[in-house]
């Protein structure tokens, strides 16, 4: 669950001028207090008077400002359009007044709310302008929005660098807030990478310094969601729950739509591990209302997301299937989140399977893998951790330049041999720190290259189980057919899938992750076709060939190819249950491939009555087709059909 926009939009206003006694409505014993940022005690009539009094502000831009970006900030959370109207107005003011900061604030607003609105490309567009406008301490809460536009895009890795920077900058401001909210985000990106207890580590910090702070704010209220979504996941629920619980009651004070949709949308799944289904379908009517409620369609499609789950556990797969297909009918084109796409798509797939629509759910599963390997990559893992690993490192070395600092304050007055061993000193540190990253760096590269291949690996293996359990299916279907030409059909599904299966089997069990050697490929699938027609006793293989490794580009459609043309041989060549013989000739020349399959059979004539569906010698072509080939057929002793392909295309 990407953190929601409804970011404090004032903890950058940190600066501003007190504010006693200038507004009509307050006198100095009770004046204005920004919100969320000096106080948390008003109800909802307190935006009625602020919305009625900011107009009446005309001697004071900056009081003027903060009045209409607090209304901006309240109202996206319940009304995203009334927020935006306000948000406008507020650049028009600036723009009239020219005033390049405060627009550039306003800027950084509109970016939340275009955000939530899920035009992201527009929200980056406004939040870089921004940058060249607004002061260094407001660039923490700007890099804050620019890593939610990459994490629900699902670049968690760029995401992750926005939040660093805003801990770094949070950092060298000296700003708790923007410090707890880079904690935050970190404890939400480690989440959704299933690091779990990483996650917890930097929400509780969060939660620590949200404590301090003694306001009850937004960030506070979606940080408790965060560690309550850790918590879960470690399966410690009570645990979890009663932050959901903290969560939800401040939620309701305010009317925080978003945060109350991602609640209810948590605690479906957690009543669901506890098996308490009545409790999680209320629950999931309630994210859907506070979805609608805001008009949020990121919401709106996690909700529906969350009541196909539970559906499918209640084993309602017809009702799964519908809501599982509300959500991804709400994520647009622009939706931009593959997490939950991906999420939403493999739960279509366990419901469709669920309600033996298995073509169906095989589709279903193929977007999941897709996605899937959009969001969770090596390479966005890997930069995390490098991030993370860069960011230790430097808060070490500005700990170490701070006490060198100390040091030299307390000194100056010593005589020159002692500031010269200082600077030695501080020399011997530097190198010793330089020393220790190199060696660090050496290791990680190691370990990357490492986790690449094993990752690699891991993705065929994935594929070819995958394969297997479709063909398992197929199989179990076939069982259940009475109908001999539909089981033969079947079956040359199956073989076409088992054709590809083995392809997978050979990249993961082989010693490079590109290639294929072919002679034992050819062996061990004609040995599958022959065990699958029951024809291992009277038909015999004979294999023409050296060993020949071969790209998976190309590998995959000559194993297709070869699969048909041994399934067509058992099929017509050998009536009756007669012996016979089928021959497999490959031979790679330096700009050529030369593949010939030769059975000596009964061959066929003009005359010869035509049988099956034809499906088998179109698919042939249009595999010779794509790999830029020729096939040549000859009819005597049997059939030969021969073909070449360009080397270049295996390559």
């Amino acid at each position: 669950m990407g953190r929601p926009v409804y970011i404090t939009i004032f903890s950058y206003l940190m600066f501003s001028i007190a504010l006693s006694g200038q507004l009509p409505e307050f006198n100095k014993n009770e004046p204005y207090k920004r919100i969320f940022v000096e106080t948390d005690n008003f109800g909802e009539s307190y935006l009625s008077i602020l919305g009625d009094t900011y107009k009446k502000v005309t001697n004071n831009d900056t009081l003027q400002f903060s009045i209409l970006n607090d209304l901006s900030y309240y109202w996206h959370t319940r009304n995203l359009k009334k927020a935006l109207q306000y948000t406008q107005e507020g650049l028009q003011l600036t723009s009239l007044k020219e005033n390049t900061l405060w627009n550039g604030r306003f800027q950084i607003t509109q970016g939340a709310i275009l955000l939530r609105m899920e035009k992201l490309d527009s929200a980056q567009i406004v939040l870089e302008d921004a940058k060249t406008k607004v002061l260094n301490r407001d660039l923490a809460f700007l890099n804050t929005q620019l890593g939610y536009v990459f994490e629900r895009r699902g670049q968690l890795d760029r995401a992750a660098d926005y939040a660093l920077e805003s801990l770094r900058l949070g950092n060298l401001n000296k700003d708790k807030k923007a410090i707890a909210l880079a904690y935050s985000d970190l404890s939400n990106i480690f989440w959704k990478q299933s690091k779990f207890e990483k996650g917890l580590e930097y929400g509780l910090k969060a939660t620590k310094i949200f404590e301090e702070r003694g306001i009850n704010d937004l960030d506070y209220d979606f940080t408790l969601y965060v560690v309550g979504n850790n918590y879960m996941n470690l399966n410690e629920y009570e645990n979890a729950l009663k932050y959901y619980d903290h969560a939800k009651s401040i939620g309701e004070r305010y009317g925080f739509y978003n945060n109350l949709s991602d609640i209810y949308i948590s605690l479906v799944e957690l009543y669901c591990y506890q098996n308490n289904y009545e409790a999680a379908e209320k629950a999931g009517k309630r994210a859907i209302k506070y979805a609608n409620l805001l008009e949020n369609t990121f919401l709106l499609m996690r909700a529906h997301l969350s009541v196909g789950k539970l559906q499918n556990l209640q084993g309602k797969y017809s009702s799964a299937i519908v809501s599982l297909q509300k959500s991804i009918e709400v994520a647009t084109e622009n939706f931009g989140d593959d997490y939950y796409l991906s999420q939403a798509y493999e739960t279509l797939g366990k419901a469709l399977a669920g309600n033996h629509n298995y073509m169906e759910a095989y589709k279903a599963f193929s977007e999941y893998d897709k996605l899937k390997k959009k969001v969770f990559t090596a390479e966005s893992d890997q930069r995390i951790a490098l991030l993370q690993t860069e960011f230790d490192v430097a808060q070490k070395e500005n700990t170490i330049l701070l006490q060198q600092t100390k040091i030299k304050k307390q000194y100056t007055k010593q005589i020159l041999t002692s500031i010269i061993i200082g600077l030695l000193l501080f020399l011997l540190v530097l190198g010793f720190v330089a020393i220790k990253n190199n060696r660090r760096k050496n290791v990680l590269l190691q370990y990357q290259n490492e986790e690449k291949e094993f990752l690699i690996k891991e993705i065929h293996h994935r594929v070819k189980n995958n394969l297997e359990v479709v063909s398992s299916l197929l199989s179990l279907q076939t069982a259940q057919i009475n109908d001999i030409k539909i089981k033969d059909t079947m079956c040359q599904i199956q073989n076409r899938i088992q054709s590809m299966s083995m392809i997978h089997q050979n990249l993961y069990h082989g010693k490079t992750l590109t290639s294929i050697e072919m002679r034992t490929y050819f062996m061990n699938l004609g040995s599958y076709v022959l065990d699958s027609y029951g024809a291992s006793n009277r038909i015999s293989m004979v294999y023409k060939m050296k060993e020949i490794e071969l790209n998976v580009d190309i590998a995959t459609p000559i194993g297709l190819i070869v699969n048909e043309l041994i399934t067509n041989s058992l099929k017509y060549a050998f009536p009756d249950n007669s012996e016979g013989t089928i021959t497999i000739e490959l031979v790679e020349t330096e700009s050529l491939l030369e593949l010939k399959v030769t059975d000596n059979g009964v061959g066929f004539t003009e005359e010869s009555e035509v049988i099956g569906t034809g499906f088998g010698t179109k698919l042939v072509k249009l595999l010779t087709q794509q790999l830029d080939g020729k096939m040549v057929l000859k009819n005597s002793d049997g059939i030969s059909i021969s073909f070449e392909f360009q080397h270049h295309k295996a390559a």
